[in-house]
C-alpha cells in the first residue's frame, strides 16, 4: 500500500503523517500542492495545519489548488482519500464532503485529548474498528464545530456516514465529551461511496505508545485489513448498501 500525503502552503502535520504511515508498513511520498497526478492505488491524505494562512475560512482558498483537481478526479473513481483537521475543511469547501466546520463554540482554539467511537463499520477506514472500544487521539483546531442542515444530518445518519462521534472514556456521547459543540457529536464524516473520510482528531499523533498512545494507527490498520482481504487495489466498494451518490 502507498500513500500521497498533499502540503499546501501552511501544511504542518504532513511530517507527522508520514511517520505514523510508515509505522504502519505504508509507503508513503509528498504531494506539493501544484502538482496534479494521484496514482489510482495510492491513500490520498490531506493533513493538518493552516493551508494559505486561513485567511478567508479554513481550506477555502486550498481548494482551489491544482491538486484538487487530482484529488477530485481520484475519489470520483474509488479512490480513497482521507482529510485530517484542515484536510477535513478543505474536503467540506470543496464540496467533497457535506457540511461545515465552524468556529468552536468555546471560541477557543482547542488541543487536547478526546475519545472517538466508530459509529460506522462500511467504509475502508472503520470496517476494522471496534466500536464498543473508543479510541482516545488529540484534537488541535479552532474551527472544528462540524454543521449540516437537519435533513443532511437524517441523511448521514441513514446511510451510516457518520464515521465518528466524540464519547466519553466509557462511549457516551455526552455534551461534556464534545470538545467543540459539533451537531450530534460528529467527529468524522465519510461521502456517499464511503471511500472519503473527513475527521477532525489527528490519528497520526497517536501513533505511539512512547508518546502516550497508538489508538491512531487503528485507522490505518483498517485499510491495510480491507486491501488484504481484497487482494489487490485500494478502492472502496463500488456502491455501498444504503449509500446514494
Amino acid at each position: 500500500m502507498r500513500a500521497a500525503v498533499v502540503v499546501f502552503p501552511g501544511t504542518w502535520s504532513d511530517r507527522d503523517c508520514l511517520h505514523a504511515l510508515e509505522t504502519v508498513g505504508i509507503e508513503s511520498r509528498r504531494v506539493w500542492h501544484r502538482e496534479r497526478q494521484i496514482e489510482s492505488d495510492e491513500l490520498v491524505v490531506l493533513p493538518g495545519g493552516f493551508s494559505y494562512g486561513d485567511y478567508l475560512r479554513c481550506g477555502a482558498i486550498a481548494r482551489f489548488s491544482p491538486v484538487m483537481e487530482a484529488v477530485r478526479r481520484h475519489a470520483e473513481a474509488g479512490g480513497l482519500v482521507i482529510g485530517i483537521c484542515n484536510g477535513f475543511q478543505v474536503l467540506c469547501e470543496a464540496g467533497m464532503l457535506p457540511g461545515a466546520l465552524m468556529r468552536n463554540d468555546s471560541l477557543r482554539f482547542r488541543c487536547q485529548e478526546v475519545h472517538l467511537q466508530a459509529a460506522s463499520a462500511g467504509s475502508p477506514f472503520t470496517s476494522g474498528l471496534d466500536p464498543a472500544r473508543p479510541l482516545r487521539m488529540p484534537i488541535s483546531h479552532g474551527e472544528g464545530n462540524y454543521y449540516a442542515d437537519p435533513e443532511t444530518l437524517e441523511r448521514l445518519e441513514r446511510e451510516e456516514r457518520i464515521a465518528f462521534r466524540y464519547v466519553d472514556a466509557s462511549g457516551r456521547a455526552t455534551a461534556r465529551a464534545n470538545p467543540n459543540g459539533s451537531l450530534r457529536n460528529i467527529a468524522g464524516v465519510l461521502s456517499a461511496g464511503g471511500n472519503v473520510l473527513g475527521m477532525m482528531p489527528h490519528p497520526e499523533r497517536a501513533c505511539e505508545t512512547l508518546l502516550g498512545g497508538d489508538d491512531g494507527n487503528a485507522i490505518w490498520r483498517s485499510l491495510l485489513a480491507r486491501r488484504a482481504a481484497r487482494g489487490s487495489g485500494l478502492t472502496a466498494d463500488p456502491a455501498r448498501p444504503g449509500a446514494s451518490r
